[in-house]
């Protein structure tokens, strides 16, 4: 084989590692959310340990239903396909059933900063907040709060979802990014491991959701008088 039919090889190999790394949001949902929540199903199942630290928003297993569906009819809006809010919903809901599974195990990880941003109508927020209160209790979910106060080691850029340690899902704007490679996973490990450091747990996480509840509480309280 000549330098050059090697050259090519290699680039068509990452070229093709590219195309699995890499989807594009509106390939994705093109026949509607239902289905790609759905294809979320097959890792799910697979995985023992889940690693979700997110930036913006609840994470879509602890999300109540009403919290959803401003996700989804934000995105549905966003990329312009298919209205199946109600149905993605619904598929949403079914893969929580993943929550209550023996062997599974849920870290979650936010900072605080993601519980006030106004994603939905404030009384929908503050019953997703009840949610993750009540999630916290569940003996296999540790969930971490980064109060506002909390010094930081590591910027928290984005989002991102650790399936064991075989993947690690990146959610844009416009694609997910699928990483698979070694070094890729020891530095999401080692991100997730600095935010999950300064994260509050148990009852002090639950003080710092409650703390968050009450400024919504008495915000709503004041504009209703």
């Amino acid at each position: 084989m000549s330098d050059h039919e090697a050259e090519l090889d290699a680039l068509l190999a990452s070229l093709h590692t590219l195309e699995l790394q890499y989807a594009e949001w509106r390939q994705v949902v093109r026949a509607g959310h239902r289905p790609a929540q759905e294809r979320l199903l097959e890792w799910e199942q697979r995985t023992r340990l889940f690693r979700i630290f997110e930036a913006t928003v609840v994470p879509g297993l602890l999300q109540t239903a009403e919290y959803a569906r401003a996700r989804f009819v934000e995105s549905v809006r966003r990329l312009k396909g298919p209205n199946d809010a109600d149905e993605a919903v619904a598929a949403r809901l079914r893969r929580q059933e993943i929550l209550y599974r023996p062997g599974k195990q849920f870290h979650i990880v936010m900072p605080e900063a993601a519980l006030r941003l106004r994603l939905c109508p404030v009384d929908v927020l503050l019953g997703q907040l009840d949610r993750l209160a009540s999630a916290s209790h569940l003996p296999n979910v540790r969930l971490g709060i980064i109060a506002a106060t909390t010094e930081y080691t590591i910027s928290p850029w984005h989002g991102f979802w650790m399936y064991d340690d075989r993947r690690v899902v990146v959610e844009t704007f416009s694609a997910a990014l699928d990483l698979r490679q070694p070094q890729e996973l020891e530095l999401y490990g080692d991100a997730f491991e600095q935010l999950a450091a300064v994260a509050s747990y148990g009852h002090a996480a639950r003080q710092v959701i409650g703390r968050v509840m009450s400024d919504l509480a008495a915000e709503t309280d004041t504009a209703s008088t």
